[in-house]
């Protein structure tokens, strides 16, 4: 059996360990549950024993009908290694649960637990995960390879911290290294905040380091899905396009693919660098690798812009796993992207995993939008709202795709997890009707007890400038229209409440006053001073049907 983080190839595996990505938490969202469910399902239809471990019990992969073993046990390296001795698992995929599975597997791997007791890792390489997440390493491969990343440096202290900020200068931005959805990380235009953020960072990272860059705040941040086997045949699946500049995190995004905004020139320099970067890491796979591209000049101004032939860009990072955004890539494609991960992890070729032989067999099929349903409130700052569901009611048709959160009726959105209702995604074959769609899907929800941001979204998609496909990293600032609308009233709810108050608790006005007599005598109706003339049924009963119909 080869060492902890070797991939043996042709060894086909038979009981495969999977992480899932724990609870439902800011940055965490529940397309790892879907992925996750995925991927049961794939080895259960490749013959392969699926042994699943997650501390949310709140999730579909966790139902005993999706794995062959379910275990509901806290995600930690201790509770891991003896569920592996319990098991005997001879392979572990750890792509699948987010950040949460990327780092339990550097943990295992590093504690000697997978060479202990010969458990493979499948797929991308221990060495590529490491890699890809070290900021330094990632920021060294880089430079080795010729692709350009945003002016930073490496902290592990304050002292370091100080001495990068007086190189750089403010605004910087901080990303811890291995931590999940910019946990610990931010954005800080002041001393103060620089000192909060870093040394918040410094705490949420594992191996306590954070990368502090240059500030591309107002650039676009676009992604592409990459797919490589073991054999180095390697295409790029999709691009998408973030509606929300640099800055915002893009699994809070509006998600556009394929990329609506960028000339032919642009799509193909980054995509070659997205080729180039997989090819260097090893990843084995799918990955998402995001960049940063400098926006028209009168929008943000960028050094060398009067002169550039093609527009700057940097690379941010790469995520060596299945992304939140996943999901609007396999509606535009058609490629199950967790079924091709598995395929791939096992050792098959991406024509084998995907029916895809080269990049010119990837047809991108239609147009698809995404957007999240969160309990944020677009009056209030986008804080998150928090409180009972009292109704809820999704959307449904055709081209409408549902990765739900926490959302049901009698739910309770606490301030402590991922305000994420659900993620809705609208697909058409041209992006006018995809826009269409959306906005006809949103229109039927109807989510009551908490505040959404539905209202914003469906104002944003009738915009003019995001209709025309004009919209650039300021079109929400620069946008205030976007925040008029009336806050949706919850008149059947009041109404209901309003009946059970007084059932219950009585009417007010009636409050104190004294309850009617209980001796009254029942009122009698008044007697008859004649007897009734004779009707019909009279004569029925009385001489039969015959004397009737006579």
């Amino acid at each position: 059996m080869p060492a902890s983080g070797d991939d043996s190839r042709g060894e086909r595996p038979r009981k495969v360990l999977i992480i899932g990505s724990g609870p439902i938490v800011i940055g965490q969202a529940a397309e790892f549950d879907y992925a996750g469910t995925q991927a049961c399902k794939a080895m259960r239809e490749e013959g392969i024993y699926s042994i699943l471990v997650n501390s949310n019990p709140a999730t579909i992969m966790t139902d005993e009908d999706i794995a062959d073993v379910v275990y509901i046990e806290p995600l930690t390296v201790d509770v891991l290694e003896r569920i592996i001795a319990t098991e005997r698992p001879d392979s572990l995929l750890p792509t699948l649960g987010g950040q949460t599975g990327l780092n339990l597997a550097v943990e295992l791997a590093e504690a000697g637990i997978l060479e202990r007791y010969n458990v493979r890792l499948l797929g991308t390489p221990l060495e590529s995960i490491r890699l890809a997440e070290d900021r330094a390493e990632f920021r060294a491969l880089l430079d080795e390879i010729g692709e350009p990343s945003p002016q930073s440096e490496i902290v592990e202290d304050w002292d370091q911290a100080v001495a990068a900020r007086d190189r750089i200068g403010l605004p910087l931005v901080v990303r811890p290294a291995y931590t999940l959805g910019g946990t610990g990380g931010g954005i800080a235009f002041t001393e103060e905040e620089y000192e909060r953020i870093v040394r918040g960072g410094l705490a949420a990272s594992p191996i306590t380091q954070v990368l502090v860059e240059r500030c591309l705040l107002g650039w676009k941040e676009l992604e592409y899905e990459v797919m490589r086997d073991g054999a180095d045949t390697c295409v790029t699946i999709c691009n998408m396009e973030n509606l929300d500049p640099m800055g915002v995190h893009t699994g809070d995004s509006i998600v556009v693919a394929p990329s609506q905004t960028l000339s032919d020139r642009d799509y193909q320099m980054l995509r070659t660098s997205a080729l180039k970067i997989i090819r260097a890491l090893g990843i084995e796979g799918g990955c998402n690798v995001q960049f940063a591209l400098a926006p028209r000049p009168d929008i943000t101004a960028w050094p060398g812009e009067e002169t550039a032939e093609a527009l700057e860009y940097h690379v941010i990072e790469v995520n060596p796993r299945v992304q939140v955004e996943h999901t609007v890539t396999e509606e535009v494609t058609g490629i199950a992207i967790v079924q091709a991960q598995i395929l791939i992890a096992e050792g098959k070729s991406l024509v084998d995993a995907t029916g895809k032989a080269s990049q010119d067999d990837i047809r991108l099929n239609g147009h698809a939008l995404q957007t999240r349903v969160t309990t944020e409130d677009p009056l209030n700052n986008f804080i998150p709202d928090y409180g009972r569901i009292t109704a809820y009611r999704s959307a449904t048709g055709m081209g409408i795709r549902l990765d739900g959160g926490t959302a049901y009726a009698g739910g309770v959105i606490t301030r402590y997890y991922d305000s994420l209702l659900t993620k809705v995604t609208a697909w058409a074959p041209t992006p006018e009707k995809a826009i269409a769609r959306m906005d006809r899907a949103l229109r039927e929800f109807r989510v009551r007890g908490v505040s959404t941001n539905i209202a914003f979204v469906e104002n944003l998609l009738k915009h003019p400038t995001f209709l025309s496909n004009e919209y650039t990293t300021k079109f929400i600032d620069e946008t205030p229209d976007l925040f008029l609308f009336k806050k949706r009233r919850d008149r059947g709810t009041k109404v209901l409440n309003y009946i059970a108050d007084i059932t219950v608790n009585g009417h007010p006005e009636t409050k104190d006053r004294p309850m009617p007599r209980a001796d009254l005598k029942e009122a009698k109706p008044p007697a008859l001073k004649a007897e009734p003339q004779m009707g019909t049924r009279n004569l029925l009963e009385q001489k039969g049907p015959q004397a009737v119909a006579e």
